[in-house]
């Protein structure tokens, strides 16, 4: 029978100290050290003398093998495809559709490889409700509702598919620990087999992870240090659209997103998202600018509404959706200093239409100018877009891949597009048909509109 051991676990960052302490040394956090019993069994523990390391010539890459997801644009966040043998963590807000998509994603693949979809939070009945919506029928699909991980990895290993998918790693339970599904032990300890797994019997494992109230995903840090790939849905439940944004990628980059629309049977890509988010546009609106960023290799048009008012208080008030609040403030302090606008009697609204998150430094100044549009009740030019990062000394910096939102601006029918001067002048694309507009400041950029 195997000894338990008594530990303090942080149930902020993981982290296990053999005697409990008001503060948890790693992260600083007060107050989150809880007792956990651990096994402390070494006499199954068996002990591989025969490892030896391989000179890095000798390594064959050959084999190194990707699944096709049967979504191109998913296909683009992975690096070209799931990787074989790789462990990826798929999360989001309840009801986003992350075991909608799952589902689709093992149809798809189950057609040619055997696929296991284990979940600890539905019974078979509900998945097989949601499957028939989906219209998902396949031999090659097995399904399994079960929480202990001893039970998932003997049937893992007796059936050996190519790909696992786990929702959720929440519910999952190591009978070794003694504290509850989802506890920081619970979730550290379970991934690591899930990654020993993958890792050892080449089989690709994808994990469901539940966020908390932060929006972050719930349990330690180390859950996302331990996969291959994150991925992370983002959108509104009362919004069709979702955006799933690539976090982490040991296989790709981590500039890619992918839109999708939630339709009755299932998930549907939207491959020119572009077009979506600002067919919607308001004509004859002020404060209404279109911006354009990189989404990754390829170039995104999104729609920017400001709204500015009297406030009805001693303090104006400030609010951003879609976009970092800390950004809005220094981008109303330039607007402020440099270019001697009042906005202290004023509330400013900001919203990135369609849900979309934009991080992207290149989005300052069309923020920047729907903001003075709406203090001026100015309309923009409809057929105009705008780019560029300002700084605190009001200067435009110049951003890249200039040369790919030119080309995509034509594609999508705009005439005007207003950029930085250093990128103007490098700019090796000229067409007549679009009217690129140069500027060094915010000011130009200011007195451009009001013309």
């Amino acid at each position: 029978m195997s000894k338990l051991k008594l530990r303090f676990v942080c149930i902020n960052c993981g982290f296990s100290l053999a005697k409990w302490e008001g503060c948890c040394p790693n992260c600083g956090k007060w107050n989150s050290l809880k007792e956990t019993l651990f096994s402390n069994d070494k006499e199954n523990k068996i002990v591989n003398k025969n490892i030896e390391a391989l000179p890095l010539e000798k390594i064959d890459c050959e084999t190194y093998a990707r699944y096709d997801t049967g979504f191109l644009e998913l296909n683009v966040l992975f690096g070209g495809g799931i990787v074989k043998g790789s462990i990826s963590l798929i999360g989001g807000n309840p009801g986003i559709g992350k075991s909608t998509l799952l589902l689709q994603i093992c149809s798809f693949l189950s057609k040619d490889e055997k696929v296991l979809y284990v979940s600890g939070e539905e019974n078979a009945l509900q998945i097989k409700l949601r499957a028939k919506r989906l219209k998902v029928n396949s031999e090659n699909l097995l399904l399994l509702t079960e929480f202990d991980i001893d039970a998932i990895t003997n049937v893992i290993l007796k059936e050996r598919p190519s790909v696992v998918v786990i929702d959720s790693i929440q519910t999952m339970c190591y009978s070794e620990i003694s504290s509850m599904p989802g506890s920081v032990a619970q979730i550290r300890e379970c991934t690591y087999i899930f990654q020993k797994i993958a890792k050892k019997e080449n089989i690709t494992i994808i994990l469901v992870g539940h966020v908390n109230k932060e929006g972050n995903f719930a349990g330690p840090k180390v859950l996302e240090h331990i996969v291959d790939c994150v991925l992370y849905f983002e959108g509104d439940s009362k919004n069709s659209f979702r955006i799933l944004r690539v976090v982490k990628n040991r296989f790709g980059s981590v500039n890619e997103i992918a839109v999708f629309d939630m339709k009755e049977n299932g998930l549907v890509p939207i491959v020119n998202p572009s077009a979506i988010l600002i067919e919607e546009r308001p004509k004859n609106v002020s404060g209404s600018c279109v911006c354009a960023i990189m989404n990754g290799k390829k170039p995104m048009f999104v729609e920017i509404q400001a709204l500015v008012t009297k406030t009805g208080f001693g303090l104006a008030r400030r609010l951003a959706k879609g976009l970092d609040y800390n950004k809005l403030i220094i981008i109303i302090a330039v607007l402020e200093k440099r270019i001697g606008l009042h906005l202290q009697n004023l509330d400013c609204y900001v919203n990135v239409v369609g849900g979309v998150k934009l991080e992207e430094p290149s989005c300052d100044l069309a923020v920047c100018l729907a903001l003075v549009a709406a203090i001026k009740n100015l309309n923009l030019d409809e057929e105009m877009v705008v780019l560029g990062e300002i700084g605190l000394a009001g200067e435009v910096r110049g951003v890249f891949d200039v040369e790919k939102i030119v080309l995509e601006a034509e594609k999508l029918g705009f005439k005007k597009i207003m950029m930085p001067q250093n990128n103007l002048k490098n700019l090796k694309f000229k067409n007549k048909d679009i009217t690129l507009i140069g500027v060094e400041n915010v000011k130009a950029a200011v007195l451009e509109i009001l013309k």
